[in-house]
């Protein structure tokens, strides 16, 4: 069995080192142009000129939670494309949400500038009742997600492209019922795969339709959001501020209006990393459950981009 690893911005000495481990048998190497066709690849964000010459691969890992990257390229015909399921990465997302969400609750930006101007204030506490959250996008993190929230006693709502039963939440499903779930919701977190029909969802018409002084927190894809109409309508009033992990073009290019503006907090797509020793035990698993013919989790449907 042949594993070649090709992914852009990840140093591959400690990869090579955890699957040879886990698979002794195995000929595991870093792809060069022109390598010996491989079984299998290990993949972040590869060049085309892999897939055209990579053409007998029997399936993809891909190390990130999103694939919409990948499902750009002309893959090999044949080859399953397969998505982590977690490697660590839901309790990471449920850390960054609830902060998210509990520091503009709790006004937490307003008490760290009145500290830093040498103010002493309280604030009158808010109702959880008034803030009600919107989880959109209930897959294996959105759902992590929407669980860790409840905790706090929030009015959860979930919207999905398929009915989903999660306890506590209120769940809204499909084109039919996504106007209702942003009227219900006052706090929107982005969890959606980027495919043809979720790039730009977030815009002026999406923004306008949930409660006043709503906030945003996009921890997907960068290409959900129209910035210029979160800044619209964080100028209008309707919208009282973001926490952004992600954007159109990363890094966030040097004078981007998100950098300097008071009321967005944002950081470098940090929300939830892989873990390297949870993915390579889960990619071996599934490679040896292919050898033996059996079904595997995470097999992308690329006609829905997830």
């Amino acid at each position: 069995m042949k594993i070649t690893f090709c992914c852009t911005d990840t140093k591959a000495e400690p990869w090579l080192q955890g699957l040879c481990t886990a698979l002794p048998g195995a000929d595991i190497s870093v792809w060069q142009p022109g390598a010996p066709q491989a079984d299998y690849a290990v993949v972040w964000a590869p060049p085309q000129q892999f897939m055209d010459e990579q053409a007998g691969l029997k399936a993809l890992f891909n190390i990130g939670a999103g694939v919409d990257g990948l499902l750009k390229l002309r893959l090999p015909p044949q080859a399953l494309v397969v998505r982590l399921d977690d490697a660590g990465m839901a309790v990471q997302m449920a850390e960054y949400v609830c902060h998210a969400v509990i520091r503009h609750f709790r006004e937490f930006d307003g008490y760290e500038a009145d500290m830093a101007a040498g103010r002493w204030g309280y604030r009158k506490p808010r109702l959880r009742s008034d803030f009600p959250i919107g989880v959109m996008g209930l897959g294996v993190l959105g759902e992590r997600v929407a669980r860790a929230l409840v905790q706090f006693e929030f009015p959860i709502n979930g919207w999905s492209r398929s009915p989903k039963a999660i306890e506590g939440v209120r769940a809204f499903t499909g084109a039919e019922q996504f106007n209702a779930f942003l009227g219900a919701s006052r706090v929107l977190v982005n969890l959606l795969p980027l495919t043809s029909d979720t790039t730009n969802l977030i815009n002026k018409d999406t923004l306008a339709r949930l409660q006043p002084g709503a906030y945003v927190i996009n921890v997907a894809r960068g290409a959900h959001l129209v910035d210029e109409d979160l800044l619209a309508a964080i100028a209008s009033g309707h919208v009282a501020g973001a926490t952004l992990d992600v954007f159109r073009t990363e890094p966030l290019p040097a004078g981007h209006a998100f950098w300097s503006h008071p009321r967005i907090t944002i950081t470098p797509h940090t929300s939830a990393r892989t873990l390297r020793e949870e993915s390579i035990a889960q990619i071996v698993g599934k490679i040896g459950a292919l050898s033996r013919c059996e079904p595997i989790a995470g097999i992308v449907d690329a006609g829905r981009g997830y």
